[in-house]
């Protein structure tokens, strides 16, 4: 959610800010905006919208060597012109972005702000109109950007310019990501380091309640009481290529079509020379001395810790509760004498799931980030990280992190299960590789995919997913990836619960997707598709080889049942991908979605 570029330099800033602008639209946004630093003061331009139409509105005459740029994601004040960042002090010599949500916003206003009227509905603009007001007091602007900071309650990364002091941009952060980069003569910040690989691949971390002071020459950290903070840099390991579509339409089809390639990544990187798991000993003696596992996780990542659930249960025999990180946040069960936290994540930023961590760290727990991105505040804050080597997922609709995730579990399930002494024939790295295979045969039928979403999916405007045991967990990832991107109101129920109220809602014609990949539930989750072809309905069944019938209309090549997840999610991501392609939506940037929620 939200987006933050920032440039010092010798360039000219404006079109370095919009290409990261442009690099940061994954994440998910309605408005955008930069403000650029020259010899006149700082110029503004801002829309609701893609970056496209605030292209529109720029003037290319306009030339600076310093600015800030932000994509919003609405949370106070409707999306608009006026609501968008950057936002100005009433006097204009102060320029903000901000991500992140101020709690304590209203009560700032009435205690210092009551004879300020403000030009926008957001809480950001308070932190500009407070920083004007202490610098009117006579604070130089970084003792006002301090003092501002520190009266703040919630989230923010956030990045200001001084129109009396062009050439320096004063940063802070507190809960939300943001990264300060390092070049030569030149210096940037990023919430996504992505964003900024045209300038470099060099970043500093920044840490909560810190404010970082950047030029072009130097980057200095400092704490909230000033302090000043040493840090290494590193250098983010990503290639731009990876972050471009290439020959496809859409991000989202090529990241389908790369799990293949990230399946075999992480057999790679988790196999030692003599061919058995290579994991850190400390993870695999967290995992033997837990009691039980709690898997804290949202949305998409939510539905592959239910099916690593299933896997560390049924391999490891370990007691797991899955749990959705909002709930869990502020409906706290009680805990086991000996847990172990789970955070599943593919950002490492998930505001809701970092809060838990914050909690379970409080009460001395341990706790291990699974996650696409090792130098996350998750993966940073957990004592434990499982990395997913899945590469930048750009589409906001997650499918190569969901297989990543269920992959690394497995593997997980598998290592505590051996240490141990559990005995199986179960070996998840030859496994997975018949997986990736199977994923090869699934995305080369692109066409039979795109046939079965025009024949079902052209005109309804609701479908549902039955399934049984672990392949019910594949169908609440499969109704969510179609509603996310396609807007068709789709459900997933478990094939048993029909006749327990939602068989009334079918009607003629209603699309009913099953999925069968398991042998001891496949008669029961058949029984169930012909109940509502009873009452109307127009049923797909996906089914695993070795399970099919002669009318089935796909059939998955045959992998192990522990594994099926990851073959049979391939055909309702691509299913859900042609709806919203037929439906003429923006499959990569759906509405109203962001794809790092980083607020809660």
């Amino acid at each position: 959610m939200c987006g933050i570029v920032g440039y010092v330099g010798t360039d000219d800033a404006k079109e370095i800010l919009l290409r990261g602008l442009e690099k940061l639209e994954y994440r998910g946004y309605d408005s955008a905006g930069i403000a650029i630093a020259g010899n006149d003061g700082v110029h503004v331009y801002k829309e609701k919208g893609r970056i496209a139409t605030l292209r529109e509105c720029v003037d290319q005459n306009d030339e600076g060597f310093i600015g800030i740029g932000h994509t919003r994601w609405a949370t106070h004040g409707v999306p608009s012109q006026v609501n968008a960042h950057p936002h100005q002090s009433t006097n204009k010599r102060f320029t903000i972005v901000h991500n992140g949500v101020i709690e304590n916003y209203e009560q700032l206003r009435r205690e210092y702000l009551q004879d300020v009227e403000l030009a926008s509905d957001t809480d950001t603009e308070i932190i500009v109109q407070l920083i004007e007001r202490f610098a009117r007091e006579g604070m130089a602007t970084e003792e006002a950007f301090r003092k501002a900071l520190s009266l703040l309650k919630g989230s923010y990364a956030t990045a200001l310019l001084d129109n009396e002091d062009t050439e320096t941009i004063y940063v802070g952060k507190n809960k939300s990501p943001l990264l300060v980069g390092l070049s030569d003569n030149v210096n940037v910040v990023a919430s996504d380091a992505m964003a900024m690989l045209q300038v470099t691949n060099e970043y500093v971390e920044l840490m909560d309640k810190e404010i970082v002071i950047v030029t072009k020459e130097n980057v200095t950290i400092k704490t909230l009481a000033g302090e000043v903070v040493t840090r290494d840099s590193y250098i983010a390991e990503l290639d731009a290529s990876d972050i471009e579509k290439g020959t496809y339409p859409h991000y989202m089809l090529k990241e389908i079509d790369e799990q293949p390639f990230v399946i075999r990544n992480i057999i790679s990187k988790y196999k030692e020379e003599d061919e058995s798991i290579k994991l850190d000993e400390d993870i695999r003696q967290a995992m033997l001395d837990a009691d039980r596992i709690y898997i804290i996780a949202a949305g998409t990542s939510y539905h592959a810790g239910l099916v690593g659930k299933q896997l560390i249960e049924k391999i490891a025999n370990k007691p797991v509760e899955t749990h959705i990180a909002s709930e869990f946040l502020y409906n706290m069960p009680l805990i086991s004498e000996n847990p172990l936290f789970i955070f599943i994540s593919q950002s490492g930023e998930t505001a809701d799931s970092r809060g838990v961590l914050v909690n379970v760290k409080e009460m001395g727990h341990n706790a291990l980030t699974i996650t696409n991105v090792p130098g996350s505040t998750l993966s940073r804050e957990a004592d434990f990280t499982l990395h997913t080597y899945a590469g930048p997922e750009i589409a906001v609709a997650s499918t190569k992190a969901y297989t990543a995730q269920m992959a690394v579990l497995a593997i997980l399930a598998v290592d505590t299960a051996k240490a141990a002494g559990i005995q199986m024939d179960f070996d998840p790295l030859q496994e997975l590789a018949i997986v990736a295979s199977a994923m090869e045969t699934l995305t080369d039928q692109k066409e039979q995919m795109e046939v079965i979403a025009r024949e079902y999916l052209s005109v309804t405007r609701n479908c549902f997913f039955i399934g049984r045991a672990i392949d019910y967990f594949v169908c609440l990832e499969g109704a969510l990836k179609l509603k996310e991107i396609s807007y068709i109101q789709a459900e997933g129920f478990a094939g048993g619960e029909l006749k327990h109220g939602t068989i009334a809602l079918i009607e003629e014609g209603t699309p009913v997707v099953a999925v069968a990949t398991q042998e001891h539930v496949n008669l029961s989750i058949r029984g169930n598709l012909k109940e509502v072809v009873a009452r109307g309905a127009s049923p797909c069944m996906i089914s695993m080889e070795g399970l099919q019938e002669s009318d089935d209309q796909l059939v998955l090549p045959k992998v192990h049942d522990y594994l099926s997840p990851l073959v049979s999610v391939i055909p309702l991501q691509l299913i859900s991908y042609y709806a919203a392609l037929h439906r003429d939506c923006d499959v990569d940037k759906p509405r109203n979605l962001a794809k790092s929620v980083t607020v809660e």
